[in-house]
């Protein structure tokens, strides 16, 4: 009767911690996909330098830009990959746009860019993918990393991209997909939209042409890095 008892308590104890894991994933990916005022809000800001600075960096660079482009990072966190960017720009017509859904972040890569949004170089909107108030047809390069999986409807997203692209853009996505793959074990995202053969799904059916996969490496980390280009 005894060890009933305790194996009893041992498996609510277990069960127990099983929920409060998966309430912290939950949390956490909630934290990564719209980052707040807030311990945990302020962890995923370290998180994004860690992990994804380079990232980002990598991006820019395969994005080719050139000094006279118009630019648009995509969830653009604290701003390391518009930072980046900003460098290749250097023509006056070059321009560079910037999107992210939270209040948070939208206010720590103003801080970062203030100098370039001082000079018109910059533009930051705190927005909805879908609802981001950029013209049509105006972008020459867009560029995201760590990011779709936690946009609500991927082909609404993706379609909102390839809406603001002139044709011909060229659209880079990077991501690890080793650690995309282990958040999602621990059910850090919603559904199976963090598969890269979804998302791709999802710009080929918009119009996105040439999408295709291939793995980098940089300073010692293996990533992935998604294109695709617009058509109109």
């Amino acid at each position: 009767m005894e060890g009933q008892i305790a194996l009893r308590f041992q498996v609510q104890g277990l069960t127990g911690l099983e929920r409060h894991e998966e309430m912290l994933a939950n949390k956490v990916g909630k934290q990564l996909g719209h980052p707040t005022y807030s311990l945990t809000g302020w962890l995923v800001t370290k998180f994004f330098k860690w992990q994804n600075q380079i990232l980002e960096e990598n991006a820019v660079k395969l994005c080719n830009i050139q000094p006279n482009d118009t630019v648009l990072e995509l969830g653009h966190g604290p701003g390391f990959g518009l930072q980046a960017a900003a460098q290749l720009l250097t023509a006056p017509e070059g321009k560079l746009l910037g999107v992210d859904y939270s209040q948070y972040m939208h206010e720590m890569a103003s801080k970062h860019m203030k100098e370039q949004i001082s000079r018109g170089k910059a533009v930051l909107y705190c927005s909805d993918l879908v609802a981001m108030p950029i013209e049509e047809s105006t972008v020459d390069k867009v560029f995201h990393c760590n990011c779709y999986y936690f946009w609500p409807d991927l082909k609404a997203g993706a379609r909102a991209i390839h809406r603001v692209m002139k044709p011909g853009g060229t659209m880079v996505t990077a991501l690890r997909l080793e650690s995309v793959k282990k958040a999602a074990s621990k059910n850090m995202f919603s559904g199976e939209s963090w598969r890269p053969e979804v998302y791709m799904e999802a710009l080929q059916s918009v119009g996105f042409t040439d999408v295709r996969m291939e793995n980098k490496r940089e300073k010692l980390i293996t990533f992935q890095a998604i294109f695709a280009t617009a058509v109109k």
